[in-house]
């Protein structure tokens, strides 16, 4: 590879591949709440059965992620639109990748009880 031509890593490209894996993550998810969801036409008794594994802690943790990655995706989403869009985007592009990951960080402290409240009660009683 010719000298100079090496992407370094900096935050531009590390958005870009997060945006990459929360949308392929989002994606899947979606894909399995639409086989969960119709398993309920095939057989009610196992579609009970998964909403019952979907009532444990460990997967109010994987729920918590989901909330993780669409934030993400969402901030980030409307940072890559500033940046395509408003004549002095990519000048202040680290600017708002900061900026949204600081509202992320925010929102994801405010999600923490409503999306594991109960798994922390389950797991440690009321």
């Amino acid at each position: 590879m010719p000298a100079g031509t090496l992407y370094r890593g900096r935050e531009g490209m590390w958005s870009w591949v997060a945006h990459r894996v929360t949308g392929v993550l989002i994606f899947f998810f979606l894909f399995v709440h639409v086989l969960d969801t119709a398993l309920v036409r095939v057989s009610p008794e196992a579609y009970d059965d998964t909403v019952a594994i979907y009532k444990t802690p460990v997967v109010a943790l994987l729920e918590y992620g989901l909330v993780a990655a669409i934030l993400f995706h969402a901030l980030n989403g409307l940072r890559v639109i500033a940046v395509d869009f408003w004549s002095k985007g990519p000048r202040y592009q680290k600017q708002m990748l900061w900026s949204a990951v600081g509202i992320w960080f925010i929102l994801m402290v405010g999600a923490l009880y409503p999306v594991l409240g109960h798994a922390v009660r389950e797991v440690f009683g009321s």
